[in-house]
Formats: structure tokens, C-alpha cells, sequence
């Protein structure tokens, strides 16, 4: 396993169980055997947990750059296809909510081709592979949920 499998796997076990524990805070208070109102208001990470892990599984062959539990930013850094080395792709997905949505995720590419001159050029890309991102990290966090009820 690469380095950055290793650190990316790390960083994932390392949020997952923050999420566990963070869990235990949204639940009532005891006290002098009386139980307190269970209040809306989230402590600790602030997205789903399955988006999030997933996310992290899912694009774990690009370079991580920064991730933002909290925030629910992760970074990506630029990726070269060993068969496309001309091509050169970076990702940034946003989890935009604490339940397993589709509306909660938004995966955005950005495309890079290599003139002739050894520079680098934006390039377009197509719609459809954001698409096939974000369905993907929605697959793998509906079967960490589903194996995850059991």
C-alpha cells in the first residue's frame, strides 16, 4: 500500500471515529435523574460520515491536499494517469449536509493538458465525470451505511 493509500486510510479510520464519538454528544443529558431536552444543535464534525468516508475511499488514487471535516471540504491534488501523461486532473468534493443525500454532495474536476511547450492549459471537462464521482461516493456510502446497520 503507497504512502498516501496508508495516510488516506489513516485519516479516514482517524474521522470515522470522531463521527462515533461526536454521535454520543447530540444525545440527552442525565442529571439529578431527570432527562434534559435533546437539542438540534450537531457537535463535532459536521457532515455525514458515510459521505465523507466514501469520498476519502473512493478518490484515494489522487493525492489528498487538505480535508476539512468540519467544513466538509476535501482537496484534492493534481493526478497523472501513468497511461494519459499529457492529462493531469485535481478535485475538490463538498459535503453539504449531515444526512446520506444525493443533494448533500457535489464533486467538482478540474482538467489540465500539457503543450508542447511543457505547459500547463485548463481544459474542459465533461460534465458527465463530476457525475460519475459523486454517484460513486454515493454507492460506496449507501454500502457503508447499509453494512454498517447490521
Amino acid at each position: 500500500m503507497s504512502l498516501n493509500k496508508a495516510l488516506v486510510r489513516g485519516v479516514a479510520v482517524a474521522l470515522v471515529s470522531g463521527l462515533a464519538l461526536s454521535a454520543c454528544s447530540s444525545l440527552p443529558f442525565v442529571g439529578n435523574g431527570k432527562k434534559k431536552a435533546k437539542t438540534d444543535v450537531q457537535q463535532g464534525i459536521g457532515v455525514n460520515g458515510y459521505l465523507w468516508r466514501a469520498s476519502l475511499d473512493t478518490l484515494s488514487f489522487m493525492p489528498l491536499l487538505t480535508a476539512d471535516p468540519w467544513g466538509g471540504v476535501i482537496n484534492y491534488d493534481w493526478y497523472i494517469n501513468p497511461q494519459t501523461p499529457n492529462e493531469r486532473f485535481k478535485a475538490t468534493v463538498f459535503i453539504l449536509d449531515t444526512r446520506l443525500r444525493a443533494d448533500a454532495l457535489n464533486v467538482t474536476v478540474t482538467k489540465e493538458i500539457k503543450g508542447a511547450d511543457g505547459q500547463w492549459t485548463a481544459a474542459p471537462v465533461a460534465a458527465q465525470t463530476e457525475a460519475d464521482l459523486e454517484n460513486a461516493i454515493l454507492t460506496k456510502a449507501r454500502q457503508l451505511n447499509l453494512s454498517n446497520a447490521g
